[in-house]
This record gives C-alpha cells, sequence and structure tokens, in this order.
C-alpha cells in the first residue's frame, strides 16, 4: 500500500541585502531558518523605455516613470537582472511560515523592505528585523522585538527618490540641448559641483605675493636650536595669510605688518649679523587636548582618506564588508553616540591595555554636531560586548578591512580614555631691535594619545594639496635658558617665500563641507563623488578634485538660470523637509506638490519652461573667468564644445589638452595654442597613388594621420589613423603616414591550422587565409582567420614579417577572444562552500575575474588580488548570478550589424571611385 509523501516542515525566511550578510545571520540562526539575500533593490523607477511595461508604454509620463496629474503615483518595475532572482524569492516565500524582513534599520533599508512586500505578495506573518550590527546577542534581541514596516521612513525614502527622478528629468535634457549630450544633474551632485568650481575660482583669481623671512639658529645649552624673526621695532613680519589673495597685496590694517623684501631682508641680516642675542621671554602654558568623537560615516570617510588615502567609494566598501561578516556596527550613521555595551567593552579594554591611569572616572559622552542629523543610530565601532583585536579579524577580511577596522578600533578606544595634558612653551630672543620666536610642547600625559591621534586637513606650508600634518609632529624641546641669559648666534639666514592659492577640495574635505552645509546624508556621499567623477565633472590630481570646463559650463547655466537649485540654503532646506518627512510631522505628497508644481512661488516645471528659451548655448558655454583680452581686435574666449573645450578668436579654433585644469591655463599658453592652430595642419605631402593631400593633425585624443579634405573629397570622409607610438607629430615623414595608413598590412597567405573534433562537431581541415597587422585600440596585433595574437613589443608593426607571424601564432594564445579557455590562474581560493566546485581567479582580457566553473564575476579595480579571499569571491559570483545570465544579440540585431556591414562596404567601393577619379 502507497503511503503519502509526509509533507516538508515548513521554516521562517530571512531576507537581507547582500550575500555576506546572509552568510554571517545563518551562523547564528542555524538550520532552522532559510537565509537569502535580495541583492540590493529589488524594485525601482524604469531606467529606460524597453522597461516600461506593455500596458503603460502609451503613456506620456511612463518613460519618467511619475505620473504627475495623478498625485506624482510611482511606476515600479523589476528591473530584467533582477527578474530571475525575484522568482526565485517568490518560491521561497511560498515555502515558508513566517516571513522575516531583515534589511539595514535606514531609510533605504526600510524601503527595500517595503518593495519586497509589494512585490511577492506574501500569504505569511511579516516581521520586520532591524538590528545595528551581526552579533548573535542583537539578532536574538530583533528576533525577540520584531517591529512593523516604519512607513513615515518608506515615505521619505520615496518622496527622496520621486524628487531626484523629477529633478535629473528635467534639468538633465536641458544641459543636453544647452551644452552637449549626456550630462546630468542631481540636487546634491550639482551642488557639489559648484562647490569645486567655486574652489577653482578662487585659486585662478589668486595673485601671488613675495615675501621674505629670517632664520635664525642659535647655540643652546645642549644644542643648535632656530627661531623665527617675529617683530622689529615692535612691528610684526608679515607673512602668508597677512596678503588678500586676490590683489596680492598686505590686508589693510591698523597696525600692519613689516613686508620684508629680498632687499630689506639682506639689509637687515648684514645689521644683526655678529651679535648675540638675549633672551628675552619665556612662557610655559599647560595645554589639554581632548580625544575626537568616534566616528560617524562622514568622518570616516575623511579620516580613511587623509591616513589611508582611499576614497570615499573605497572606504564605505570595506566599512560594508567589516558590517556584514559582524565586526562594526551599521555604517551609515550621523550619530557620536555609544551605547552602554560599547562603553562597558571600551573601558575593560582600556584598562586592561593601557591601564587603569589612561581610564575616567566617568564615561565619556557626545553630542552630534552635524546639521540635519538624520534618524539616530549608534556610532560606527566594533561590534559586540567585547572587542575583536585587529590583529585577530578572520582570514576572510582583506587588507582594506583591516586598515579600515584599525581606524574604527583605535577610534573608539581612544574616545573613552583621559585627555592629554602637556606644556607649550613660547621663547623669544632679542637681538637690538629684532625679535625672534620659537614654541615646542611637551606631552606630560599622553592620555588617549597612546591609542590614536586624528590627522588634520591643513595642507603642507609649501602649498602640497595633500596635506594631512601629524598632530605630533611640532612637538618640540627647547633650550634650558632663562630670562636674561646671553646665546651666541651662530648664522641668520633670508629666506623667499611665495603666498599659495587656496587648496583644492579633496574627497574628504569635500565631504566635511557638505556636512557643514547639512547637504546629503552619509549613504549618498561616496555615491556623489563618484557620480561627479564619472560623469567628468571632475578629475583627480593627486588627491585633489579638479574641475573640468564642461563642469564650469553647467555651473553658468544653474547659477545664471536655475539658480535657486544650487543655492546651499535651499538645498539643506530640502534635506531638513525630507527628515520632516521621515519623523511624521510632513507629507510626502505635499512636498512634491511644492517642489514640482509650485505653491505662492514657481516650482520647477514652470522654471524649467520659462528659462528654456532665455538660455544661450553660446553665452553659458563661454567660461568667462578668463582675462586674455583681444588679439587682431576680437577678443579671446574659452569656450565648451560637444567635443570638449576650445580657444576661440577670429574665426580661429584651437582645442584645450586633455588633461588641463582650468588654473593652469594662461594668457601665454591661450596665444601659442591659437598660434599653432591658425598655421592650419602640418601638410606631409600626397599621396602618389590618387594625389590625395597628406595631413598630420592633432586632436582631443593625440596626433594623427588625414588623408583628403572637404576639398578633394566634398562629403566623403577622409581616411583617419593615429600616429603609432613610437612616432612624434613633430619628426614624422609622409612615408611614416602612407605606411599607417595603408594598414593593416598583408604579410602573406597560410593555412590555417586544422580544427580538431568536439562532442558535436567533426574535425574540420585548415583554410587559406591572409595574416594582416593591424593598429588596433588595444595596440598592434596580427589577424590570421578567426584567430588573433598581440604583436610583442620588441617587434614593430611596420616591420613584421610572415615568418616572424607564424611563430606568434604556434605559440598559445595569451590575450583576445578565447582567452578565457587558456586565461592564466592568478590565484586558487579553494572549493564554494555549497556547491564545492573549485573557486578561481582568472586573468581575463579585460581584467581579473573569479569564477566557480558555471559564473563568472569581474574583480573590482581597486581590490588587490593578493587580498582576495574565498568569502569574498562567493560574494562576488553570487551578486553576478542573482543578475541571471548575459544578454544575447538578438536576430533582429545581428540583421542589423548585417545591414550596417552592407553599407559600408559600398560606401568603401564609393569612395575608391571617387579617389580614382580625383587621380585621374
Amino acid at each position: 500500500m502507497a503511503t503519502k509523501k509526509q509533507a516538508t516542515k515548513k521554516k521562517p525566511l530571512v531576507i537581507v541585502e547582500s550575500p555576506a550578510k546572509a552568510r554571517t545571520i545563518s551562523k547564528f540562526l542555524g538550520k532552522d531558518y532559510v537565509i537569502e539575500a535580495s541583492v540590493g533593490h529589488v524594485r525601482d523607477l524604469p531606467a529606460n523605455a524597453a522597461e516600461i511595461p506593455a500596458k503603460f508604454k502609451k503613456e506620456k509620463w511612463a518613460r519618467l516613470g511619475i505620473d504627475i496629474e495623478d498625485d506624482f503615483k510611482p511606476l515600479y518595475v523589476v528591473p530584467k537582472d533582477k527578474r530571475e532572482h525575484m522568482r526565485k524569492l517568490k518560491k521561497l516565500v511560498k515555502d515558508c511560515d513566517t516571513l522575516y524582513l531583515a534589511t539595514d534599520e535606514d531609510r533605504e533599508g526600510e524601503s527595500i523592505s517595503w518593495h519586497l512586500v509589494e512585490e511577492l505578495n506574501p500569504k505569511v506573518e511579516i516581521k520586520r528585523l532591524v538590528f545595528h550590527e551581526i552579533t548573535k546577542p542583537a539578532i536574538q534581541h530583533a528576533l525577540d522585538n520584531p517591529r512593523e514596516i516604519n512607513a513615515d521612513l518608506v515615505e521619505a525614502q520615496e518622496t527622496r527618490r520621486l524628487m531626484d527622478r523629477l529633478y535629473g528629468y528635467s534639468v538633465s535634457p536641458l544641459l543636453w540641448k544647452k551644452i552637449k549630450p549626456k550630462l546630468s544633474a542631481g540636487r546634491v551632485q550639482s551642488v557639489a559641483v559648484r562647490m569645486v568650481v567655486e574652489r577653482e575660482r578662487e585659486r585662478m583669481r589668486f595673485v601671488s605675493a613675495d615675501y621674505w623671512s629670517i632664520e635664525g639658529t642659535f647655540e643652546g645649552p645642549e644644542g643648535d636650536f632656530t627661531a623665527s624673526l617675529n617683530s622689529v621695532a615692535g612691528q610684526r613680519i608679515a607673512i602668508g595669510k597677512d596678503f588678500e589673495q586676490e590683489t596680492g597685496k598686505l590686508k589693510a590694517s591698523d597696525n600692519p605688518p613689516l613686508h620684508l623684501t629680498e632687499e630689506s631682508s639682506t639689509a637687515l641680516v648684514s645689521r644683526l649679523a655678529g651679535k648675540d642675542a638675549i633672551v628675552k621671554s619665556l612662557e610655559q602654558k599647560p595645554f589639554t587636548q581632548r580625544p575626537s568623537p568616534p566616528f560617524t560615516t562622514s568622518t570616516l570617510q575623511q579620516e580613511a582618506g587623509r591616513k589611508l588615502s582611499f576614497t570615499a567609494k573605497r572606504t564605505m566598501r570595506a566599512a560594508q564588508r567589516l558590517y556584514e561578516n559582524g565586526y562594526i556596527t551599521y555604517m551609515r550613521t550621523d550619530s557620536t553616540t555609544l551605547s552602554k555595551q560599547a562603553i562597558s567593552a571600551a573601558r575593560s579594554l582600556i584598562e586592561e591595555t593601557y591601564g587603569k591611569e589612561n581610564l575616567p572616572d566617568d564615561p565619556r559622552t557626545y553630542q552630534t554636531k552635524v546639521k540635519n542629523a538624520q534618524e539616530a543610530h549608534e556610532a560606527i565601532r566594533p561590534a559586540g560586548d567585547s572587542f575583536t583585536d585587529p590583529k585577530a579579524l578572520g582570514p576572510d577580511m582583506g587588507d582594506d578591512e583591516r586598515k579600515v577596522y584599525e581606524l574604527i578600533w583605535k577610534r573608539t578606544v581612544a574616545c573613552q580614555m583621559k585627555d592629554a595634558l602637556g606644556k607649550r612653551t613660547t621663547l623669544t630672543l632679542s637681538i637690538d631691535d629684532a625679535d625672534f620666536t620659537t614654541s615646542g610642547r611637551v606631552i606630560e600625559f599622553p592620555g588617549f594619545r597612546l591609542a590614536y591621534v586624528e590627522q588634520t586637513d591643513e595642507p603642507k606650508a609649501d602649498g602640497d594639496e595633500k596635506g594631512g600634518k601629524k598632530a605630533n609632529d611640532d612637538d618640540k624641546i627647547l633650550p634650558n635658558v632663562k630670562e636674561a641669559d646671553s646665546v651666541p648666534t651662530k648664522s641668520l639666514d633670508p629666506d623667499g617665500h611665495t603666498t599659495k592659492p587656496p587648496a583644492r577640495l579633496t574627497e574628504a574635505s569635500l565631504i566635511k563641507e557638505m556636512e557643514a552645509r547639512g547637504i546629503g546624508r552619509p549613504s549618498t556621499y561616496a555615491a556623489i563623488i563618484d557620480t561627479i567623477l564619472r560623469r567628468e565633472y571632475c578629475f583627480k590630481k593627486g588627491s585633489a578634485l579638479v574641475p573640468t570646463f564642461t563642469a564650469f559650463a553647467v555651473y553658468n547655466l544653474m547659477d545664471q538660470h536655475l539658480e535657486y537649485l544650487v543655492d546651499y540654503a535651499f538645498t539643506a532646506k530640502l534635506e531638513e523637509d525630507l527628515d520632516e518627512i521621515s519623523n511624521g510631522r510632513k507629507q510626502g505628497l505635499d512636498y512634491l506638490k511644492t517642489f514640482f508644481n509650485g505653491n505662492g512661488t514657481p516650482g520647477l516645471q514652470s522654471r524649467i519652461a520659462d528659462v528654456e528659451e532665455k538660455i544661450d548655448p553660446r553665452s553659458v558655454c563661454t567660461v568667462s573667468d578668463y582675462q586674455f583680452g583681444e588679439q587682431d581686435g576680437e577678443p579671446i574666449e574659452v569656450r565648451v564644445g560637444r567635443y570638449g573645450p576650445f580657444l576661440a578668436n577670429n574665426g580661429i579654433s584651437a582645442s584645450l589638452p586633455d588633461g588641463i585644469a582650468p588654473d593652469e591655463l594662461t594668457k601665454e599658453l591661450a596665444l601659442q595654442l591659437l598660434a599653432k592652430a591658425k598655421e592650419g595642419p602640418k601638410s606631409l605631402g600626397s599621396d602618389p597613388e590618387n594625389g590625395l593631400p597628406i595631413y598630420v593633425k592633432n586632436g582631443r585624443f593625440g596626433p594623427y594621420f588625414q588623408r583628403g579634405d572637404q576639398e578633394t573629397l566634398g562629403d566623403e570622409k577622409p581616411k583617419m589613423a593615429s600616429l603609432l607610438a613610437d612616432m612624434e607629430e613633430e619628426t614624422v615623414t609622409l612615408q611614416d603616414a602612407l605606411a599607417v595608413l595603408a594598414l593593416p598590412r598583408n604579410l602573406g597567405t597560410a593555412k590555417t591550422p586544422d580544427i580538431p573534433a568536439t562532442e558535436t562537431e567533426e574535425a574540420k581541415p585548415g583554410e587559406d587565409a591572409d595574416i594582416l597587422a593591424y593598429n588596433g585600440r588595444f595596440g598592434p596585433y596580427l589577424r590570421w582567420g578567426k584567430d588573433t595574437r598581440s604583436i610583442p613589443a620588441e617587434d614593430h608593426l611596420l616591420k613584421i614579417d610572415m615568418k616572424r607571424a607564424l611563430e606568434l601564432f604556434a605559440q598559445p594564445k595569451q590575450r583576445g577572444r578565447g582567452a578565457a579557455r587558456q586565461a592564466k590562474v592568478l590565484k586558487e581560493l579553494g572549493e564554494h562552500p555549497e556547491s564545492k566546485t573549485p573557486i578561481k581567479v582568472l586573468d581575463g582580457r579585460y581584467g581579473a575575474y573569479v569564477t566557480d566553473g558555471t559564473t563568472n564575476a569581474t574583480v573590482p579595480k581597486h581590490e588587490a588580488i593578493a587580498d582576495l579571499t574565498l568569502e569574498r569571491a562567493v560574494d562576488l559570483i553570487a551578486e553576478r548570478a542573482a543578475k541571471g545570465p548575459a544578454k544575447k544579440k538578438t536576430k533582429k540585431k545581428a540583421a542589423k550589424k548585417k545591414t550596417a556591414a552592407k553599407k559600408k562596404t559600398t560606401k568603401k567601393k564609393a569612395a575608391k571611385k571617387t579617389n580614382k577619379k580625383v587621380s585621374s
């Protein structure tokens, strides 16, 4: 008799954001729970027309994704790369008895939980789990105290998302139309661009000033020491900060300082030379130095930038991994508060590691000073009721994670230690009427400094923008002297200085400035900086953020026509309003209506309509900060065009060199570039086959050869080819140009190797095919039928012969198409914890990737292969797998490609006929 199959007992399902977080939680909850990751957001507004559901495609508002006329109702869709994963989640929900939503505890996490419920439509009980650290006690406490989804937080996040879409989709098209395509505008992004541009403008307006100082070397009882000239006849000596930045002149003052020049400083040295100094005064003052508060998101990003030279994005990625693996508390926070558990853990560690003498009687508390602080979490600190030693982090943590954890550990411990105490001493020496001073300090009780010393944003004295002077660099022991003592003078040395322009903003200082003004939120800082770099509004020069000329044009348009959108106070007020929505004190719909439609004052929609026809593209694309005067009766202008920045004068235009900083463009350089452009392209002669002129030109991407021009070809496009790596624009010849324009070179014909049999296909004999030498995007290479080989550096593209080519094809393929089968194994990480298949790091054509034999996942460029762990590889593979299979080309696209190729061939034939006509 057949027995009924026993029904499988249903288990609770816990959904978190990331595979790493799921894996950590599963260690605590065991097999009684099913743990799965949503892999980030599961729904969003449509990113493109293809994502719009068929029933909405005809709606005018569908591309925007917001029905403005129906109370700003959003259209949410599951992105194509998430659909397969959502099907998996839906199946898991059907097989569970309770759904626990354990996404992050901020607005973003709350929103993800809400979207999961909306999309999965669970028929079981739903519970929201909230915890700020992934430890067993924290998880258990969350299970014992579940709550419902916070509707206010969800509404605040949705309002933010809708407003950002309305802003971006309204302003960005204006930038495309008036400046150039592919630009973007954003509520916080555009204000960040303003900050970087305004700092560059300060540098452009800067006028340097020269001033001199005198350094004296004196003989003390314990050895030589130095002191700087401070005053002459009671008049203070001028230093850099005494000069106006925009004029280079001394600032107006009732008691102006003495401006020493080379001549006057040399004369003063001559007058004082050979005279001993007298100790005029010796002042000692006690000082107290207090520890910095524990880290918030922004202060962690700033300190990691200063101490580790990490970008904000890199810092947050490391912090995310530390949090997901249970080593630190939640890493997106404005709060400097520590829990009783954390304070107790820190105090115990201090007493044990640094001694009771460094432990204050009462715990230290810190108040959050950030404007518009978001809903309070705890500060970033080591997780748990006892802090993991930095040296004891698991082998699954990479070098970045270890460095960031050590910062957090030290800062947390230091913030609960005693103040540092010491004495600051100032020594004044006199030679006639000239006073020299030197100062130093002695730390008598180090206190918190035993654990941690914060760095500053101050640039170095020589103007180096890296900055970051260490707090303990200025400790200096002064000589043991007393008032009226005579001190021998060994030398007096005059030294010239030039004032420096304001330092450019770095990632750390930009975050600090944004936070101080109440612009943006902890979760957005890294993304905003990444966006302005990716959109090429800025580029990096060392650690400094340099605005591009495009950034100037965009800010010109915004400042002249939509000034309120880049106003600091207005942007901060928007953040305050969003905070009020998250606290339930304001309604998101009212906020959106006011912002977009207006309420007493015009809204975004009417403002855009009002200014669109008024904006003069030439005006906003002209960078008016330069005053280069006129040449031949016409002004020299710097403009931003569709293909980049250029100089314009009297109908002549000259492209600006790629990567030039705006403050580096001088009148002299502008005149040189215009003079070169006026000469026109350098003619190398004519092609002997068809008589077409051949030029060497310099474009945005470097020098290149060109055969033919508009006069000889009409509407036909001339052939162009970049110079080879070993060629110089000034020295190339007609023969060089003819050789490069004739590429690819045909080295001869040979029979390709036989194709061996496979499981599905029989063996095939080789075929006769030409071996061609090309100059490709990634360097020179050979093609023989469907096979390719890179040409090594020791061989030259124009000299390589058939024999050498066959030698290269006889060697195993290293790069290019098909390289994945022969890709070099960089590292073997071990077995996948679930499938038990080996996981390897391979060297692919476009960089390193990890694979389990089924799924390949790119290794982010900033992550060192040496630091890559098995756990990190599993995360990368899981995230890639959740996106589904790679998109394949459809037959329709292939047909389009074939048609395009056919058109190209027809065009080439027509060009050949034209060339023959010109030749005859």
